[in-house]
């Protein structure tokens, strides 16, 4: 392939529903740069969290918002792994952000105008020049409204739930199937009803439902659409 041009792919959907998943592997087949929205709202989630200004039942906003500038995120490749984590005022935090906790408070966070004003900027800047795969509640409708591949992926919510659990059983052992789909539940209401960016399929997005397809399936069906797109602006 000459002349080539990176795309930006913007990849949408309900929480658990195989978004980082699908975006890292098609960062990885296209050589791409692969940025995970959720991992940063998480850790402003962890950041509050930590100032005891949020927990379940109360959230100090406002002392959040007093101290985005104090809040510092950047993406290292893990040696090891080959994936990037977050980090968090020069903190590893990607283990801590996964937890169910932090998964229980992160939508109210993510609410929050001032916190989406920042990050968003961020993600802009991280993807402006394309080559990447990015993913989240908001890329296609907020960040990149312009990206050339939109995707939007979606699963039933007992199969989100069954796939989470199966990822959280290994560190917490107390966590029940229940509790997981009640949070997918709840996530999915606050996501797609907050007044801030809610989560939407865009008119020009690809649909994808996982539910009863493989991961490899999955990424084959997406990479279809993507090389598609490629030949209509690229020289073969």
């Amino acid at each position: 392939m000459t002349d080539s041009k990176q795309i930006t792919i913007a990849i949408d959907g309900y929480s658990s529903c195989g978004k980082s998943t699908l975006a890292k592997s098609l960062a990885q087949t296209l050589n791409y740069i692969f940025i995970d929205t959720g991992a940063m709202y998480r850790a402003v989630a962890l950041f509050a969290f930590k100032n005891k200004w949020i927990n379940e039942l109360e959230f100090n906003s406002q002392n959040l918002i007093a101290n985005l500038d104090n809040i510092n995120l950047h993406f290292e490749k893990n040696e090891v792994t080959r994936k990037p984590e977050i980090y968090l005022n020069g903190e590893n935090v990607e283990s801590q952000i996964r937890t169910l906790e932090i998964s229980n408070l992160v939508s109210r966070v993510a609410s929050i105008k001032e916190v989406r004003i920042k990050l968003v900027s961020e993600q802009q800047k991280m993807g402006g020049k394309g080559g990447v795969v990015m993913d989240g509640r908001d890329i296609g409708s907020v960040v990149f409204p312009n990206a050339e591949i939109k995707f939007f992926i979606t699963a039933a919510p007992k199969i989100r739930a069954e796939r989470r659990y199966k990822e959280l059983l290994a560190s917490n052992s107390d966590i029940t199937l229940e509790e997981i789909e009640k949070n997918l539940i709840e996530r999915d209401f606050l996501d797609s009803t907050r007044t801030e960016s809610p989560l939407i399929q865009t008119v020009d997005s690809i649909l994808i439902d996982n539910s009863l397809i493989t991961i490899n399936e999955q990424l084959e069906l997406a990479l279809k659409y993507v090389y598609k797109k490629l030949k209509k602006i690229t020289k073969f």
